[in-house]
């Protein structure tokens, strides 16, 4: 009878330890089949182009094809909602970004919380932001534009395309003293071609812009970042116009679910890292204007500090200000 006990219990913990092999098992297999990249934003969009560059180099790496799959709507809580649903075995991905994982947690009631339901790949890289107005508008320079801000009270108009836009042009109005309309827009397109018609007055966008300046088509007034940038070092920064606190880079990073294993994270991290080492794949994310990370900085714990540094940051003013998402 004893014998059988033991035999029993010898059985039975045989059987507690199979599903924890089979995980470890299937994380030191991985990946055995395709994974699927969730990009909440549009095809064709700067993010969604990174996302395409990332996947393609990865693909290299892991030994199995990454599908983009863009999900877009609702200021990128439909695709990061979905990303955050998903199984975590390392076959969905999540590219997101200072809006869809740091505001949207403050803007909006979500389903799911951007800091606890995913688990940090990597940070990619920053994209400073250009502080552009009309070609018509007669102020040359920061301290010339707020003067007439002052003086003209919600004369001027803003084209917002993005969540992090409306939370920096509501910041910007408070630090400056200032009052504008602020002018939704779907997409960066649109604002871009009434900013060049001078149907809206200002706009906060990426240096993609910078070519129009370049011709001629738009003023450029200042830029988000704490030193100048090397696409446009003429432009001074907020910083050395005394507006320190208007400090602004935006990031793009890589995540899983949360409850991923740690073996497939290490795993994909590895994957960027190469990927960003690639000289073809860093010359075409900096044509896009983004900065990428340091090698030391390319991690799971600094996008996790990254995020929540932003979080510390961003959520109090945007309380403080009484912003809500559309």
């Amino acid at each position: 009878m004893k014998c059988r006990r033991r035999q029993f219990l010898q059985l039975a913990a045989c059987a507690a330890t199979l599903p924890a092999l089979s995980r470890r098992a299937a994380a030191q297999a991985y990946p055995t089949r395709p994974i699927t990249m969730i990009v909440p934003i549009g095809a064709g969009s700067t993010g969604d182009i990174v996302g395409r560059v990332l996947a393609e180099r990865m693909r290299a790496s892991l030994g199995q094809p990454i599908i983009v799959e863009n999900v877009s709507g609702a200021e990128g809580r439909i695709g990061t909602g979905r990303a955050a649903r998903a199984m975590p075995d390392g076959y969905t991905i999540d590219l997101g970004f200072t809006s869809s994982h740091v505001l949207n947690g403050a803007l909006y009631s979500l389903p799911y919380d951007v800091m606890n339901d995913f688990a940090p790949i990597s940070p990619l890289g920053t994209t400073p932001l250009v502080f552009y107005a009309r070609n018509s508008m007669a102020a040359k320079d920061v301290t010339e534009l707020i003067a007439w801000l002052k003086a003209n009270p919600n004369r001027a108009s803003m084209g917002v395309v993005a969540s992090s836009i409306r939370v920096l042009s509501a910041f910007l109005r408070k630090e400056t003293g200032t009052q504008f309309a602020l002018v939704p827009y779907r997409g960066v397109a649109p604002a871009i071609q009434d900013l060049v018609a001078g149907q809206i007055d200002l706009l906060i966008g990426s240096p993609d812009q910078l070519p129009l300046m370049r011709a001629g088509s738009i003023k450029a007034y200042a830029v988000t970042r704490n030193t100048r940038i090397e696409l446009a070092p003429d432009i001074p920064t907020f910083a050395e116009l005394g507006l320190p606190a208007l400090l602004w880079l935006p990031w793009y990073g890589l995540f899983a679910p949360r409850g991923t294993p740690k073996d497939t994270i290490r795993k994909l991290n590895a994957a960027v890292v190469e990927a960003l080492a690639d000289p073809a794949v860093r010359s075409r994310l900096i044509d896009l204007g983004l900065e990428i990370f340091p090698h030391e900085q390319q991690t799971p714990e600094a996008l996790a500090a990254l995020q929540k540094s932003d979080v510390e940051k961003w959520w109090p003013i945007i309380k403080e200000l009484g912003i809500k998402g559309p």
